[in-house]
Order: C-alpha cells, then sequence, then structure tokens
C-alpha cells in the first residue's frame, strides 16, 4: 500500500443501487469509499466519523428521498460537500437543492458519466470543503482586521496548512517529508508532526503514514 492509498479522502456514497455502487468503485477506486442504502444509516454513519464528501442519491431505499435529508446531514457535517445524483429532479428542483444554508454543493444528474463524476469529486475535494471553510475564515479575518498574533489567526493558518498537506500528499507516492514541511511552511518540526497527528484524528490520513514520516526525516 503505497503514500497515496493511505492519505486517499474517504467518500461516503449514499445509494441503495448497486449496479451504480459498482460504477462508483470503478471510477472512483482510488478513494477509500463507505456505502449505506439510505439517508437514515448515512446519518448513523456520521455520528461516528466525517468523511472528507458525501455522494448522495436521490431516490434510496425504504421510500427516502435523499434531497430529504441534505439539511440533516449538513447539519451533522456542515463542511462536508455534497454531490446529489438524481434522474428525476428537475430543473426547480436541482437549484433549491444547491440553494441555501444546507445546500449540495453539484447536481449530477443520470446515467453519470465517469469523466464528470471523477471531475467533480476531484473539484470538490480540492476546492470545497475543507478548503472552502478556510476561504470564508480568512475573509472573516480580513473584514475583521484580525491580528496575525492572535489565537484565531493562528487557527486558520494551521487548518490552511493541513488542507495543503493533504492535498500534496494525495498527489505523491512518497510518505510526508516532515523537515521539508517544516521549511516550505516555515515552520518547526514538532508543528508539523501536530499537523500530521491533527489529520489521522480526523481520519483523513492512516498513523501508518505519519509514523513513516518521523522516520525519514
Amino acid at each position: 500500500m503505497n503514500a497515496n492509498d493511505r492519505s486517499a479522502a474517504t467518500i461516503l456514497v449514499v445509494e441503495d443501487d448497486p449496479n451504480q455502487f459498482r460504477l462508483y468503485g470503478k471510477v472512483l477506486k482510488g478513494y477509500r469509499l463507505t456505502c449505506v442504502v439510505n439517508a437514515s444509516a448515512a446519518l448513523k454513519v456520521l455520528e461516528e466519523r466525517l468523511p472528507d464528501l458525501i455522494i448522495l442519491d436521490h431516490v434510496l431505499a425504504d421510500g427516502e428521498r435523499g434531497t430529504d435529508f441534505l439539511p440533516r446531514l449538513k447539519e451533522q457535517a456542515a463542511h462536508v460537500p455534497v454531490i446529489v445524483v438524481s434522474g428525476t429532479l428537475d430543473i426547480h428542483e436541482q437549484l433549491k437543492v444547491l440553494q441555501g444554508p444546507r445546500s449540495a454543493h453539484y447536481v449530477l444528474e443520470k446515467p453519470v458519466r465517469a469523466a464528470e463524476l471523477s471531475g467533480l469529486v476531484e473539484q470538490a475535494l480540492t476546492q470545497c470543503g475543507l478548503g472552502e471553510t478556510v476561504r470564508a475564515l480568512q475573509s472573516l479575518e480580513r473584514a475583521e482586521k484580525i491580528e496575525s498574533n492572535e489565537p484565531e489567526r493562528r487557527f486558520v493558518e494551521r487548518l490552511a496548512r493541513q488542507h495543503e498537506i493533504l492535498n500534496q500528499l494525495r498527489a505523491s507516492l512518497q510518505p510526508p517529508n516532515v523537515s521539508a514541511l517544516a521549511r516550505q511552511f516555515n515552520v518547526d518540526r514538532k508543528t508539523i508532526r501536530r499537523d500530521l497527528s491533527d489529520l489521522v484524528q480526523r481520519g483523513q490520513m492512516d498513523a501508518r503514514l505519519c509514523r513513516e514520516a518521523e522516520e525519514t526525516e
């Protein structure tokens, strides 16, 4: 198992059609997928651990409609981007899904095209979610004129650094180089190790990769 496998993004797929899930497994084979058949089960999964992305089908098992559960899913995982997949939503319904404080980021129409799915997933993981949250917090800092030595500023800097480290790890086949990352971000190695530990704690990186990083300094 290489470094990319152990820092691969986690995707919660809410889908009751085995054929559709097999398609996701084929197209998204570089990610760690968890599949549940309805939104009720998805809510239970979110109680245990938050994924990096949710793919939510509209028509689900037990008569559930994924979009009916979207506000509750976003309530539990506000920063996690959601791609809604449907072959039945009309334009008005699609716009409704994409509007408001607990909305999805994207709507993908069936039949799902592999290239479009792959592109949306990559964009959602790199630009939305945590990355989007960091940009919002940085904007708020500028509006509030928060000084660089204040705790709020340090928190946002840490999140931004961790997001960039994670993106680099996902694009690499090598374990993280603590010394190189410390030089890149102009921090000490202890700070980078703490960043890696935070990524492990959030389930975004395998603990073995963190241990290997310490061994390759």
